[in-house]
């Protein structure tokens, strides 16, 4: 009698301590995410920062991109452990330093360092992935990454704005440092004895190409800052005379779209189809969605009297639809392909963005934002996790690390300009007597461009016509 056939899951034995370990970090970032966007319009105005209000989001998203590179050159010629231990080192200091700032300034300090680990945890944690799990179990562990937000988005948005009107605002970050360096001591013992060395020669293909050397990670990393800092220009152009502050964030923004083209896919930034779209859409969209979901709280705080504590009941219908959004993803996405997965996804957000201008311009109904942002929420689901699918299903063992990172880095640096970009607007133009109106029509406008790589993103090397219906 022969034995019964096993499927491979991300629970299996040899397994479980990489997908436990990996879980509970992005339940942290969650967490944190969550917490912060939450209490940020109380944190601005207790250190008399309004204006550097979006610098706040921008500088951890700019030296994410830092982080990103480092992380992606080094998991790729030595595994992603040291990588991702170091991330972790990183995003607690710059917890600590934002937990006890006396100034704006220190907090944006902190929220730079605290960058730097956020986004090396990310790209090394995308190769732990691909180095672990076998392609067909992608879908699923990244559907596990997402519902790893469940519980943060039940509990964290309300947990922070209970924290910061109770006890004190600082407490959501210290807090939050406390507990990931509780969590980073069981990471490390779950991680031991999991081989996560690279291996790259072993299933290379003729004519790829071999791991960058140090000069060529040089100038990554060299690119990568200019790029953050940059983005951090645009931000700190809100702080200044619009005579100024405009020319500045133009610059700014050219400097980084030339800074950034070789951190990238050959032909990303004119949408070329399969992997060149897919990390280009993933900019995109996350800039149209974060620029939008850090004034959606202080819109329901400043606008319309909620407290930390209410207003966080938007960003909790957000995650709560992304984390089931992306469990559907998780299990139908094959079948419906990438085609009417950006239909359905874009759909979504693009009602989402309308219905919040339309909400700001009259001043009424302000419950609907919190159903307007878990349709977002479940836009986002839909598309996120597809797009990290499919750039590990374009990728091959010697360019896992890069083209993770430029993933995360498209996603980080669309994230940190247009949040920068949205902060310069809320504070030169205003309809109706506000400037969230021009922030959520930014966000529907970046949203449209990303239609444009949207529909080239092809399904993967391996999926065919049959496998999808």
């Amino acid at each position: 009698m022969s034995a019964r056939p096993t499927t491979a899951t991300i629970w299996d034995h040899h397994r479980l301590g990489i997908t436990v370990g990996s879980v509970v970090l992005i339940f942290l970032a969650a967490i944190e995410a969550l917490a912060v966007t939450t209490v940020m319009p109380l944190v601005s105005a207790d250190l008399h920062g309004e204006a550097l209000y979006a610098v706040a989001f921008a500088a951890t998203l700019a030296t994410g991109v830092i982080g990103m590179v480092g992380a992606g050159s080094w998991s790729d010629r030595a595994g992603p452990r040291a990588p991702l231990y170091t991330a972790v080192v990183l995003f607690v200091v710059g917890l600590l330093i934002a937990g006890i700032a006396t100034d704006m300034y220190v907090l944006i300090l902190g929220r730079l360092v605290q960058g730097l680990g956020a986004g090396g945890q990310t790209v090394a944690l995308y190769v732990v992935v691909a180095r672990v799990y076998p392609s067909r179990l992608h879908g699923r562990i990244f559907a596990a990454f997402a519902a790893a937000w469940v519980v943060p988005s039940m509990i964290g948005p309300f947990l922070a704005g209970a924290v910061a009107q109770y006890l004190h605002w600082r407490w959501t970050f210290l807090g939050v440092a406390v507990l990931t360096a509780i969590a980073f001591a069981l990471i490390a013992i779950r991680l031991r004895g999991i081989d996560l060395n690279a291996h790259p020669g072993d299933s290379a293909e003729a004519g790829t190409e071999a791991v960058p050397a140090g000069a060529r990670t040089g100038i990554r990393i060299l690119l990568a800052v200019v790029v953050a800092v940059a983005a951090v220009a645009i931000g700190f152009a809100a702080d200044a005379a619009p005579a100024i502050g405009w020319p500045l964030a133009l610059g700014a923004l050219i400097v980084i779209l030339l800074a950034i083209r070789p951190l990238l896919p050959v032909g990303a930034l004119r949408a070329a189809p399969r992997l060149p779209s897919v990390v280009l859409m993933r900019g995109l969209v996350a800039g149209a969605f974060f620029a939008a979901e850090a004034y959606v709280p202080r819109m329901l705080m400043e606008r319309f009297d909620f407290s930390p504590t209410v207003a966080g009941l938007a960003l909790t219908a957000g995650a709560l639809a992304w984390s089931g959004a992306s469990a559907v993803q998780g299990r139908y996405g094959e079948a419906l392909g990438s085609r009417r997965m950006v239909l359905i996804s874009t759909t979504l957000l693009l009602v989402a963005l309308l219905g919040l201008i339309g909400v700001a311009v009259i001043g009424r109904v302000p419950w609907a934002v919190v159903v307007l942002w878990g349709i977002a929420g479940g836009g986002m689901g839909l598309l996120y996790p597809r797009l990290t699918v499919l750039t590990l299903a374009y990728s091959t063992p010697l360019d896992e690390g890069f083209n993770s990172s430029a993933l995360s880095i498209s996603d980080a640096s669309g994230s940190a300009v247009t949040i920068a970009i949205a902060g310069l607007l809320f504070v030169s133009l205003q309809i109706a007597g506000s400037g969230f109106p021009v922030v959520f029509a930014l966000a529907a406008a970046v949203l449209l461009i990303a239609t444009i790589p949207g529909f080239r993103l092809g399904d993967g090397p391996g999926v065919t016509t049959d496998q999808r219906r």
